[in-house]
This record gives C-alpha cells, sequence and structure tokens, in this order.
C-alpha cells in the first residue's frame, strides 16, 4: 500500500464516519445543516485524530462545494490570498484551514473580509480552545462545534473496519483476539490506532492473530515508524535544548529545522527558547532575554512560514552567548531554605511603616537609606536574623559575572564571602 492506512480507510460520507454522535447522528444540529446545505463558518475544536479534517471533506463532498484546504504550518498570508482569490470565480466555496490556532493575528486578519462578505464558508480545525488562540473578530463570525475523543465502541468499529479491509482486499484474516493495547495506544485517537494495527500488520506474513502482547512488543521496538510526531516531539526538543545550552549553533538549527519539518507549534519552540534564556544563560548575557522575548512575540504575529527565520536566528544567538545558571540555582536555593526554615520574621529597620503605632515600634527606624552614601551602598541588614551570612546566588565563571563577583565583594566585605 502507497497510502497510510488512516487515509485508505478515510470515510467520504457521514454514514461511513465513526464518532462525534452529538454532531452529526441522526437529527443532529450540524447533521442537519449538512443536509439543508446551509452550513456556517465554522470551527471544529477538538483533540488529533477525532476526525476534524475527515468531517470537513466530507461537508465538501456532500454539499459539492469547491474545496480549498490550507495547513497553517505552511501556509502564510500569500497563499490565504491566492485561494480567496480562486474562491471569487465559484459559488459556496468552502476553506478549510487545518490547526488555525497556528495562524498569527495577521494571517487570521486576511481571512476576516472573505467570510464576512461570504466568499468562502471557513472550516477551521483545532486542537486548542479558540476562544484564546481565535481572534474574537472571525471567531464572532464562526460557529465552534466541539469535538470529544473516540469512545471504546468507535474505536472497536474502526478495528473492525480495518480487519475487513485486509480481509476484502489482500484476503487475510487479521483476527483481534485482545483490543486492550491498541486501545489504550490509540488514546482516543482513530489515526493513531490505524497506525498502530497497520505496523503490527506489516510484521506479519499472510493471516495474523493480534493480541496485546504482541501490539505491545511491536509498537515498542518500532515506535518511530508508529508515531515518528510523538516519540519526535520529545526527543528532538531536548536535542534542540542541549545543542543551545551545549554552545553548537550548527545542532542547534538542524534540530530546529527536525522540529519545522515535522510541523511543531512555532510558539512551543519560542517559548522553550525564552525559558533558556533565563535558566541556562541568565546574567551571562541578560540581552538573550530581552531577544527571545521579542521571539516569541514576533512568531506569534507572523506564524509560518517567515517566523522560522526569527527561530533561526534566535537560536543561533542563544547557542553563542556565554552561560550561566547562576540565578536558576538561586532561586532553587532559597525555596529550599524557604521551606527548611519556614516564615522568618523581616528585620525591624526595613519593615514598612504607614502608621504612628508602627514607627513607634521601631518598624523602619534605623534604615539606611542607600543613595544617602557614596557609591549608592552603605551595609545594612536585609535577610532575617537567622540567616543574616547565607549566600543564595553564587556568579558563575564568566566575563560579565566575574564583574559583578568583584562589584559584591568589595561592597559586601566581612558579611558575604563571593
Amino acid at each position: 500500500m502507497n497510502k497510510p492506512l488512516a487515509e485508505v480507510l478515510r470515510p467520504e460520507s457521514l454514514n461511513e464516519y465513526i464518532g462525534q454522535s452529538h454532531l452529526v447522528g441522526e437529527g443532529a444540529i450540524l447533521r442537519s445543516a449538512i443536509e439543508k446545505g446551509d452550513i456556517p463558518s465554522m470551527i471544529l475544536w477538538g483533540p488529533p485524530g477525532v476526525g476534524k479534517t475527515t468531517l470537513a471533506n466530507i461537508i465538501a463532498n456532500t454539499l459539492s462545494a469547491p474545496f480549498y484546504q490550507l495547513s497553517a504550518i505552511n501556509s502564510g498570508v500569500k497563499e490565504v490570498r491566492e485561494v480567496i482569490e480562486k474562491a471569487k470565480q465559484s459559488d459556496n466555496a468552502i476553506l478549510f484551514v487545518d490547526e488555525i490556532h497556528r495562524f498569527s493575528k495577521n494571517q487570521q486578519d486576511s481571512l476576516l473580509g472573505a467570510v464576512e462578505q461570504g466568499i468562502v464558508r471557513l472550516i477551521g480545525a483545532t486542537t486548542e480552545n479558540p476562544s484564546f488562540e481565535v481572534i474574537s473578530p472571525l471567531l464572532s463570525r464562526c460557529q465552534v462545534y466541539v469535538l470529544k475523543s473516540l469512545e471504546k465502541e468507535d474505536l472497536l468499529k474502526i478495528i473492525e473496519r480495518a480487519t475487513g479491509y485486509y480481509k476484502q482486499t489482500f484476503g487475510r484474516n487479521i483476527i483481534v483476539k485482545e483490543a486492550e493495547a491498541l486501545l489504550r495506544i490509540s488514546g482516543g485517537d482513530a489515526r493513531k490506532l490505524m497506525n498502530a494495527i497497520e505496523l503490527v500488520v506489516a510484521q506479519f506474513k499472510g493471516d495474523c492473530i493480534i493480541d496485546n502482547e504482541v501490539v505491545c512488543s511491536i509498537i515498542q521496538q518500532n515506535l518511530s515508524m508508529y508515531d515518528k510526531k510523538g516519540e519526535n516531539h520529545y526527543d528532538i526538543i531536548s536535542a534542540f535544548i542541549k545543542s543551545i545550552r551545549g554552545s553548537d549553533p550548527n545542532a542547534a538549527v538542524y534540530w530546529l529545522a527536525r522540529m519545522i519539518a515535522s510541523g511543531e507549534d512555532p510558539l512551543f519552540i519560542a517559548r522553550r527558547m525564552l525559558i533558556l534564556a533565563s535558566e541556562d544563560i541568565g546574567n551571562a548575557n541578560p540581552n538573550a532575554l530581552l531577544l527571545a522575548n521579542a521571539c516569541f512575540d514576533a512568531v506569534n504575529k507572523i506564524g509560518y512560514p517567515e517566523c522560522r527565520i526569527i527561530l533561526s536566528q534566535t537560536a543561533v544567538y542563544l547557542a553563542t552567548s556565554p552561560k550561566s545558571n547562576s540565578t536558576y540555582l538561586a532561586i532553587n536555593k532559597a525555596l529550599e531554605l524557604v521551606e527548611q526554615t519556614g516564615d522568618l520574621p523581616v528585620p525591624l529597620q526595613i519593615r514598612n511603616a504607614p502608621t504612628s503605632l508602627m514607627k513607634q515600634m521601631g518598624y523602619g527606624r534605623d534604615y539606611l537609606y542607600s543613595h544617602d552614601f557614596a557609591g549608592h551602598f552603605v551595609q545594612q541588614q536585609f535577610m532575617p536574623d537567622a540567616l543574616q551570612t547565607v549566600e543564595l546566588y553564587s556568579p558563575c565563571d564568566n566575563e560579565r559575572e566575574n564583574k559583578t563577583r568583584e562589584h559584591l565583594r568589595a561592597m559586601w566585605q566581612g558579611v558575604y564571602k563571593y
């Protein structure tokens, strides 16, 4: 087979569609709209593998409507405008945008006019809450339909359809003696379920019996073939972060390209770099955090495919920056200390004194205003009495923090060691 099993068995009509009976069962709201040929623009919101793309195709087939499809992963404003121009040449065109939550604000804005004017009926698919991921003007013009994870009965029907296909097409008897492992691995995702079935069946010639042990053994040995993105999602982001931490810009850009090619959410990548900029670079180069934050904002506005350039620039900058985890270690030490020592009292001289009674009690009485002294500094106690000489921040060995260490050592001589 050239096509994956999930594509071969993709339903083409509502009668073949499995699951989502609350939407497309007899008399259900969306089925009624489809049968009347009068569908609104809509957002299909639900977890992966529950039939969002399939449902969009079925709607277009049922209505015999011109059908245009875009993926938010590799389509920009230019592609959106090209499709809209084509849609103007026909009536009742349907535009399906997969993973619409990955469209930036500008990309979503480019859809708005066509939806408002009725040039296209939009069907957007998303795994994220559209209230947060779809701009309000566009969302207000769409009906949101929530798709649910497939139930056990639905998944068993899919297994039955798959075994029937092998029997009818290849004359192979595929007997599912135990289905628990297949159901567990699928997680309610029809695509994962069929990937698993296809992989297991491919290990045998002719007839085969599928049980839990066989499924677990084969899937474990061929995990990347079963769920390429699922496995790589964690391994590749780990390789990406460790490459940046290890100051290898070549590896960082390579793993970045792997994530982009697999359709990883660009905001997920940008978010991880934002964390790394503070955790692994910190005050060795404070500008890293500023650039990472600007990257996150820009990616949110632009989206794929153009944002790959911004992601690359930021990854290279972070990889080539000096490294420090001193502030990361400092807050962890501080939290551990708080857990050990509890709520120690604030020294009287640095307490707030908003009332005359507090002033009479000595709140703030001996506080020394730093700006009144040479160099805008004077030694005084800021830590609780029991922790006066405890050091939580220890500068790392890099050019910037070595200067910071000398600066602190000169100020806090006799109190902290540094």
